[in-house]
């Protein structure tokens, strides 16, 4: 009889080769899904060569060049304020007028002293003639030719204690009329007509702030002085001075550096520092804070590429370019300056390469790479 084998045995085998077969097939095409690189998304820009201003930024105010805050010289009552506030004034045009009459007085009374000494001047130099002349014929004595003289010489001393007297009633009553020292604007009338001012006033009537040319001034640190005194020549030469809007970042006018103060603040361990720009578009005005862009030089077509393509590794800088067969290559560069988002390469590329600024960090070298956004035109292939 012959001995049967158990059936369980022959299905054991058959589902270890199912297993075997399944591993075989997705496990091979899961090593396949790995092994296969992911297309990577990435922004670039293209290396170039151009003239790259080096410069130092700091936070600045505006002022006005020159402010006049219109005070009165005499006292009385203020008559009128011929301006409107808010507008512009030339120099010497009527700001404020004081009432006159009182000071119109005091000059007629001056003029009429002063007339009256002069006629006793003319009659005691006539008296001092006819006494030399009686004294030459000994008619009279040498005493009283002498007190006649004295006498002339008081009367001149008079006469021009009254002069002086007229001079500054006339300066007085010129007081009157106020006029604006500058070109400018006038800002908010502090008095009204009506009312009597004084010269003890610490308020003033007005004010007239000259805003075109207007003054920048900002400070920089001691290093920074340093730079600007080399590439100015020691302040001989002008330097490009730049003044851009702290809310959006606005280039609002461009001047020139002016003043440089004669000393270092040793509490902070900077220099003051005053630009002029002529602000013929008013954009700048008195108070305002700016963003103040100063230029040192200019680094003559130097290659650049915005300071986003720049990475930092273990062995310093580097870059990815995209190849032509649009897969990223790690390129070591050199930076020798970075200056308002754009890196100076001093080694390292050549003009037309083409550097990833976004997506670096999903990037491996031989990542294929997709260009998303505006990209530079590809150089054509060799």
């Amino acid at each position: 009889m012959a001995v049967r084998r158990p059936r369980w045995g022959f299905a054991v085998l058959g589902a270890l080769a199912v297993v075997l077969a399944a591993w075989a097939i997705f496990g091979s095409r899961k090593k396949a899904k790995v092994e296969r690189s992911p297309v990577v998304p990435v922004a670039t820009a293209r290396a170039v060569l151009q003239d790259l201003p080096v410069s130092i930024t700091e936070l600045g105010a505006a002022q006005a060049w020159r402010s006049v805050l219109i005070k009165a010289q005499v006292n009385g009552k203020l008559l009128s304020v011929p301006v409107q506030e808010g507008s512009s004034v030339r120099a010497g045009q009527l700001l404020a007028q004081i009432d006159p009459a009182p000071f119109q007085a005091q000059l007629l009374q001056a003029q009429g002293a002063l007339k009256r000494d002069q006629a006793l001047l003319a009659e005691a130099q006539l008296d001092l003639e006819r006494y030399q002349g009686l004294l030459a014929q000994d008619s009279i004595s040498r005493q009283q030719r002498d007190a006649q003289a004295a006498l002339v010489k008081q009367d001149e001393g008079l006469v021009e204690i009254d002069q002086g007297l007229v001079k500054a009633a006339q300066v007085n009553l010129g007081y009157c009329r106020i006029t604006s020292p500058v070109d400018g604007r006038v800002g908010v009338r502090l008095v009204d007509p009506g009312n009597i001012v004084s010269t003890t006033d610490a308020t003033g009537i007005l004010s007239v702030n000259e805003i075109t040319p207007i003054a920048v001034t900002f400070t920089v640190p001691e290093g920074d002085f340093q730079r600007l005194v080399t590439a100015s020549g020691g302040f001989t030469r002008p330097m490009l001075t730049q003044a851009f809007s702290q809310d959006t970042g606005q280039l609002l006018d461009t001047g020139a550096l002016s003043i440089a103060d004669n000393h270092v603040d040793p509490n902070s361990g900077t220099v003051q520092m005053k630009a002029r720009f002529a602000n013929a578009a008013r954009r700048l005005w008195p108070g305002q804070f700016l963003n103040v862009r100063l230029t040192l030089s200019v680094m003559q077509r130097v290659l650049t590429v915005p300071a986003t393509a720049i990475n930092q590794g273990a062995k310093g800088s580097f870059v990815y370019v995209v190849g032509p067969d649009d897969k990223a290559i790690e390129r070591p560069v050199t930076v020798s300056t970075t200056e308002q988002g754009t890196a100076a390469i001093s080694s390292g590329l050549q003009a037309g390469d083409i550097v990833v600024t976004d997506g670096q960090m999903s990037l491996a070298p031989g990542s294929k790479v997709q260009v998303h956004g505006p990209a530079p035109v590809r150089r054509s292939r060799p």
